[in-house]
Formats: structure tokens, sequence, C-alpha cells
């Protein structure tokens, strides 16, 4: 959605029982994107997405680690095809590993990453934000900055890559700032007890007379 909301021009091989028209299903995530039926379990199906990557800047795709090898469209035959390209992928544990293979939500690839374990209130567990943390932040943006940065190393060199993305990876990324906090003695280990997890009076949320939330924000002392 970000690449297309830039000007991309995305493309989406769907199976052919699952051809989604895109916004007009409600689902904004495929504004943007045009979209075609493949069978990959035929040699015509894997031809036809072999011509459309020697045409392309870049590929995407997001099956757990060794699916697209299986298929024939590995990045080695792919980049075999065409050199330029950046093959990206996304994966919730990564390429190698001992979780590898395993299956995951983004909760879990979160809780991995030590990034779920932090947020919440005091004497409470620690509450799932959405799934913004790995699939989004961690996943989809991450792997969208490296498709970007790749793009951008290949008007010098020519030469395209693999940029491959783990969202337990990203997720841990994401969190840079608070394992260094911890480790500086600013930020305690203790949920909600910090400046940013409710453990401020003044970075808060609140709940008004009408049985809604205000949200409060004044960590300088001008607000």
């Amino acid at each position: 959605m970000m690449l297309a909301d830039m000007g991309a021009e995305v493309l989406r091989v769907e199976r052919l029982a699952r051809v989604t028209p895109g916004a007009a299903s409600g689902d904004l995530l495929s504004r943007g994107r045009r979209c075609i039926a493949v069978d990959l379990k035929t040699a015509e199906g894997i031809a036809s997405v072999l011509r459309l990557v020697e045409r392309a800047d870049g590929l995407l795709e997001g099956f757990r680690p060794g699916v697209m090898e299986r298929l024939g469209l590995g990045p080695d035959v792919c980049l075999a095809r065409n050199p330029r390209l950046v093959y990206g992928r996304m994966t919730g544990f990564g390429q190698t590993g001992p979780l590898t293979g395993a299956a995951g939500h983004d909760i879990n690839y979160i809780a991995l990453a030590g990034a779920l374990e932090p947020i919440g209130r005091r004497g409470q567990p620690p509450t799932s934000p959405l799934n913004l943390g790995g699939d989004f932040g961690g996943g989809g943006l991450l792997l969208a900055f490296g498709m970007v940065c790749a793009l951008l190393e290949r008007v010098r060199s020519g030469v395209g890559q693999v940029v491959d993305a783990a969202m337990v990876d990203g997720a841990a990324t994401l969190m840079t700032v608070f394992h260094a906090t911890q480790q500086s003695g600013w930020w305690s280990e203790e949920r909600g007890t910090n400046l940013l997890d409710t453990g401020a009076h003044f970075y808060d949320v609140y709940e008004t007379a009408d049985g809604k939330y205000v949200s409060i924000g004044s960590i300088e002392p001008q607000f």
C-alpha cells in the first residue's frame, strides 16, 4: 500500500480462487494495486510469473521459507532472469534458525522480540497493541524501507539484491530506544512505571463525563 501510494505500479499475483477487487471489497490495504490470477501449480503459471519478473523492478513475497524455491520462483531463479531485480522477503522468524518453519502471528513475534512485555499498566498483564508492532511497523514498513534502499543502491551498482525481513527482528529494532534506556537505568523494567507507559500522570488516558476518553501528553513543562 505504501509503495503504491507513492506512485509504484503494483501487480498482485493471487491464487485462482482468491482474486480480490481491492478497495471495492473494503480492503484498503489493496488500494492502488491491480491483481491477476495465476495457477502456480502449473508450468504455465510459473512461466507467466517469470515473464513478469523479467520486467519488474521488485518482487515481494510472504510465504514461509522454502516455498518460493519449491515453486521455482526463488531468488536465484528470479535474479538470473533479471539481475536488476530487488527481491523482498517477509517472514515471521527469518529464513534460518530453530523457529524458521513455525507458524506465528504478530503477538508471538513481538513477545519474542521483547516488544510486548513493556506494554500495559502496573500490576496488569501485557496488552497487545493490535497487530501494529510485528505485522505493520516491524514488518511491512521496514520491508518497504529496505526495498527503497535497495532500489536506491541499484541506481549506483546496477545490480539487484535480496531484502530479507523477519517480523521478530523488525519488532526488536523498534524497541532499540527502550532497550538502551533500560541499560542506562532511565527506564524501569517494571511495566506501567515509566514516562510513556502510563507511569506518569501527565502522559495517560482519562475517562470523561460522557463516557469517552481524552489523551493527555503534557511531557514538557510549558504544556
